[in-house]
Protein backbone atom coordinates (compact mmCIF):
# COMPACT_ATOMS: atom_id res chain seq x y z
CA UNK A 1 0.00 0.00 0.00
CA UNK A 2 3.08 2.30 1.25
CA UNK A 3 4.82 1.86 -2.03
CA UNK A 4 1.65 2.28 -4.41
CA UNK A 5 1.40 5.67 -2.87
CA UNK A 6 4.84 6.87 -2.72
CA UNK A 7 4.95 5.26 -6.73
CA UNK A 8 1.80 7.57 -7.29
CA UNK A 9 3.66 10.49 -6.23
CA UNK A 10 7.02 9.72 -7.87
CA UNK A 11 4.99 10.06 -11.44
CA UNK A 12 3.29 13.12 -10.22
CA UNK A 13 6.81 14.88 -9.38
CA UNK A 14 8.25 13.56 -13.06
CA UNK A 15 4.67 15.16 -14.53
CA UNK A 16 5.75 17.99 -13.04
CA UNK A 17 9.80 18.01 -14.08
CA UNK A 18 8.86 17.36 -17.72
CA UNK A 19 6.14 20.12 -17.66
CA UNK A 20 8.56 22.53 -16.02
CA UNK A 21 10.62 22.01 -19.15
CA UNK A 22 7.72 22.23 -21.73
CA UNK A 23 6.09 25.30 -19.78
CA UNK A 24 9.13 27.16 -19.57
CA UNK A 25 10.41 26.72 -22.77
CA UNK A 26 6.78 27.90 -24.05
CA UNK A 27 7.00 31.14 -21.92
CA UNK A 28 10.42 31.76 -23.02
CA UNK A 29 9.47 31.47 -26.59
CA UNK A 30 6.90 33.47 -26.11
CA UNK A 31 8.45 36.16 -24.51
CA UNK A 32 10.90 36.56 -27.22
CA UNK A 33 8.85 36.97 -29.98
CA UNK A 34 8.63 40.30 -29.34
CA UNK A 35 12.04 41.19 -29.48
CA UNK A 36 12.91 38.55 -32.62
CA UNK A 37 10.51 41.04 -34.83
CA UNK A 38 12.82 43.85 -34.16
CA UNK A 39 15.92 43.57 -36.16
CA UNK A 40 17.87 45.41 -33.96
CA UNK A 41 17.19 43.55 -30.67
CA UNK A 42 17.58 39.64 -32.31
CA UNK A 43 20.77 39.20 -31.33
CA UNK A 44 20.17 39.84 -27.63
CA UNK A 45 16.60 38.37 -27.94
CA UNK A 46 17.99 34.83 -29.16
CA UNK A 47 20.73 35.00 -26.07
CA UNK A 48 17.73 35.45 -23.69
CA UNK A 49 15.63 32.48 -25.60
CA UNK A 50 18.66 30.46 -24.70
CA UNK A 51 19.41 31.10 -21.29
CA UNK A 52 15.57 31.48 -20.09
CA UNK A 53 15.23 27.67 -21.96
CA UNK A 54 18.07 26.44 -20.13
CA UNK A 55 16.63 27.65 -17.07
CA UNK A 56 13.54 25.90 -17.84
CA UNK A 57 15.41 22.48 -18.42
CA UNK A 58 17.74 22.80 -15.27
CA UNK A 59 15.24 22.75 -13.14
CA UNK A 60 13.23 20.35 -14.44
CA UNK A 61 16.09 18.24 -14.12
CA UNK A 62 16.42 19.14 -10.58
CA UNK A 63 12.55 17.70 -9.92
CA UNK A 64 12.85 14.61 -11.75
CA UNK A 65 16.44 14.12 -9.40
CA UNK A 66 14.25 14.03 -6.92
CA UNK A 67 11.69 12.04 -7.84
CA UNK A 68 14.22 8.95 -8.92
CA UNK A 69 15.94 9.60 -5.75
CA UNK A 70 12.09 9.20 -3.91
CA UNK A 71 11.84 6.33 -6.14
CA UNK A 72 15.05 4.97 -4.83
CA UNK A 73 14.73 5.23 -1.19
CA UNK A 74 10.99 4.52 -0.52
CA UNK A 75 9.80 2.05 -3.60
CA UNK A 76 13.03 -0.16 -5.00
CA UNK A 77 15.94 -0.47 -2.17
CA UNK A 78 17.95 -2.90 -3.89
CA UNK A 79 22.04 -2.30 -5.20
CA UNK A 80 21.04 -2.50 -8.21
CA UNK A 81 18.33 0.31 -8.12
CA UNK A 82 20.80 2.63 -5.95
CA UNK A 83 23.66 2.00 -8.74
CA UNK A 84 21.34 2.70 -11.54
CA UNK A 85 19.90 5.86 -9.25
CA UNK A 86 23.84 6.85 -9.43
CA UNK A 87 24.38 7.06 -12.76
CA UNK A 88 21.31 8.42 -13.67
CA UNK A 89 22.26 11.27 -11.11
CA UNK A 90 25.80 11.67 -12.17
CA UNK A 91 24.60 12.19 -16.00
CA UNK A 92 21.96 14.83 -15.08
CA UNK A 93 24.54 16.56 -13.00
CA UNK A 94 26.49 16.39 -16.08
CA UNK A 95 23.72 17.98 -17.95
CA UNK A 96 23.07 20.91 -15.35
CA UNK A 97 27.08 21.40 -15.03
CA UNK A 98 27.12 21.98 -18.86
CA UNK A 99 23.73 24.02 -19.39
CA UNK A 100 24.90 26.02 -16.65
CA UNK A 101 28.35 26.95 -18.41
CA UNK A 102 26.03 27.14 -21.65
CA UNK A 103 23.88 30.13 -20.33
CA UNK A 104 26.38 31.53 -18.41
CA UNK A 105 29.43 31.59 -20.87
CA UNK A 106 32.11 30.55 -17.81
CA UNK A 107 32.76 27.85 -15.78
CA UNK A 108 31.20 27.99 -12.28
CA UNK A 109 34.16 28.60 -10.30
CA UNK A 110 35.11 31.65 -12.55
CA UNK A 111 31.82 34.28 -11.68
CA UNK A 112 34.12 35.55 -8.63
CA UNK A 113 37.02 36.59 -11.18
CA UNK A 114 33.69 37.88 -13.49
CA UNK A 115 32.20 39.70 -10.63
CA UNK A 116 35.67 41.57 -9.42
CA UNK A 117 36.24 42.23 -12.68
CA UNK A 118 33.20 43.91 -12.80
CA UNK A 119 32.95 45.76 -9.61
CA UNK A 120 34.52 49.36 -9.72
CA UNK A 121 37.67 48.70 -6.50
CA UNK A 122 38.46 45.47 -8.28
CA UNK A 123 36.90 43.10 -5.15
CA UNK A 124 33.44 42.16 -6.82
CA UNK A 125 31.40 44.16 -3.93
Amino acid sequence: MFEEIVSGWVIVIEIVGALIMIVGAGFALVATVPAMRRPEARGKAYERLRRNVGRAILLGLEVLIVADIIRTILVDQTPQSVAVLAGIVAIRIALSFSLEVEIDGMWPWAKWRAAAAQSPDGRGE
